[in-house]
């Protein structure tokens, strides 16, 4: 571990957390302005603080790096203990970035408690940088836990029609299915001797029956995040009325804080549990891919097909992590920061057409690209990243993913391989129906293209989809000795 002597990865969350209280403290709704500049002021200082981890961070060395640790509840043996490595530094990044999109994407949509709203999303970036940087077992449940709340609120508040129930049922969901983490927290704590240092728990020699029960707990959690099926119920009702900075931040974000939980816990921790039960995972993994790409294909609301493609995305990501070779968990690795990019680029478009027609029915539309040609331009290209096409990042992580599983098992491969025809289906039927042809009625004829704002923050996520895409070295170079050694980790039998 590499002992920090600078508190980056603090600042990287509490300086969004502290800037979102500011917020909060000067916002009136009779001053929405300075309130607005405070909060991109607030985020972009927020991404700004994380670029030191990229800049400063050692890929060829192992373990953990920018470690901080004080006590916190030293009768328990609590301690704020906080590092990154190769994955988790990438997730950091990510966050902020996506934090200063969606503070610009509510810049003239939110007219109502925009203190409120830009500080919950403020505070929210802070707690979920938290989750990826705790390497205290106790403090990264405070944390993963703790981002329930603004994003509960965010929904709740902003949301739709029906914002209460899909905020309540995001809520049950989502803390129910934490429940159990505790208790195999409190275990791990005991069966370590009084830790809750995560690092200590991936060295305990724990029996088969303890590691199944463990890896049980920590999946009712992490699978319900994700999530995979069958516990997927929860995502479409949220993203459907969720706001679009709320749609954005679910999908590119808090969908990784379970598939991350994965990567940090149950793999390490229960690795002969892991390898025992990866059919299990693999074959609730290939369903997501199938079944819900197919369910996305008949979808009449926008937000409920880009929030299904999503689940069948992730479910890339979990089958990747479940084959236990290289190739398939850095692809399951890109796909998630890929998908952060993509998922909320798509949640964005879908809300730029919102405002304008308020309306998500793909049937309200059609002939867009006659009257908005540069949204359409962007929209065309996000839909095929979506799609997986290759030159953007959403073909990067599947690839690598399809080819571990044919590397794991052919028929596997093929299986996972037939994501890539459902993704292009559901996407192109999309851009068929809303982007071209004639215009579809007079409300699409009266549709003004992009402003300044919307086109700067559609052309970050453009760039971002087309670099990854383009030259995915940075990433892969990084997340490679953190793969390595977690695979070298899960290899070696943790049975006393």
């Amino acid at each position: 571990m590499m002992q920090s002597t600078f508190p980056l990865l603090s600042l990287a969350i509490w300086c969004p957390i502290a800037f979102g209280l500011i917020v909060l403290a000067i916002g009136r709704d009779n001053n929405p302005g300075l309130t607005r500049v405070v909060s991109l002021i607030g985020s972009i200082v927020s991404f700004l603080v994380t670029i030191p981890l990229f800049q400063q961070f050692d890929k060829a060395a192992h373990g953990m790096q920018f470690v901080e640790k004080a006590g916190w509840i030293e009768r328990f043996n609590v301690n704020y203990f906080l590092g990154v490595d190769g994955i988790s530094v990438w997730f950091v990044l990510l966050t902020a970035f996506i934090t200063v999109i969606v503070v610009i994407a509510g810049w003239e949509v939110i007219e109502k408690r925009v203190a409120q709203y830009m500080g919950a999303f403020l505070i929210l970036s802070g707690l979920m940088i938290g989750v990826f940087c705790a390497l205290d077992g106790l403090l990264f449940y405070v944390f993963f836990e703790a981002t329930l709340i603004p994003m509960f609120i965010i929904i709740g508040v902003w949301g739709g029609p029906n914002r209460v129930y899909a905020a309540i049922k995001f809520f049950l969901y989502t803390l129910l299915g934490s429940l159990l983490t505790l208790v195999a927290l409190v275990y791990l704590y005991f069966a370590s001797g009084g830790s809750f240092e995560i690092l200590a728990w991936h060295k305990l020699p724990l029996p088969l029956d303890a590691q199944v029960l463990i890896f049980l707990a920590f999946f009712m959690a992490f699978a319900v995040k994700v999530p995979m099926w069958p516990v997927h119920t929860w995502l479409p009702d949220a993203h459907v009325e969720a706001p679009t900075g709320g749609s954005v931040v679910l999908a590119a974000i808090m969908l990784k804080l379970g598939a991350y939980g994965f990567l940090r816990f149950s793999l390490p921790i229960a690795p002969d549990a892991s390898h025992e039960l990866s059919g299990f995972i693999i074959t609730l993994s290939l369903i997501a891919v199938i079944y819900i790409g197919l369910v996305a294909l008949v979808q009449a609301d926008m937000k409920k097909l880009v929030a299904y493609s999503s689940i069948a995305h992730m479910g890339f990501v979990t089958l990747g992590f479940f084959l236990f070779n290289d190739m398939a968990v850095q692809g399951g690795i890109v796909q998630m920061i890929s998908h952060g990019f993509v998922s909320g680029a798509m949640f964005l478009c879908i809300g730029v057409l919102y405002d304008r027609m308020h309306s998500r029915q793909i049937a309200d539309y059609g002939g867009v690209i006659n009257r908005m040609p540069r949204f359409a331009a962007f929209f065309v290209l996000f839909s095929l990243a979506n799609a997986g096409l290759p030159a953007t990042s959403g073909f990067i992580g599947e690839f690598m993913v399809i080819l571990g599983s044919v590397q794991y098992n052919f028929w596997i491969g093929m299986l996972a391989a037939t994501a890539l025809i459902l993704g292009a289906a559901y996407s192109l039927w999309l851009v068929k129906r809303v982007v071209f042809g004639e215009i579809g009625n007079k409300h699409v004829a009266e549709l003004e293209d992009l402003n300044g704002r919307e086109f700067f923050m559609l052309g970050l996520l453009a760039i971002a989809v087309l670099a990854m895409g383009l030259y995915p070295a940075p990433v892969t170079d990084l997340i490679q000795v953190s793969v390595s050694d977690l695979l070298k980790h899960v290899a070696v039998s943790k049975l006393p």
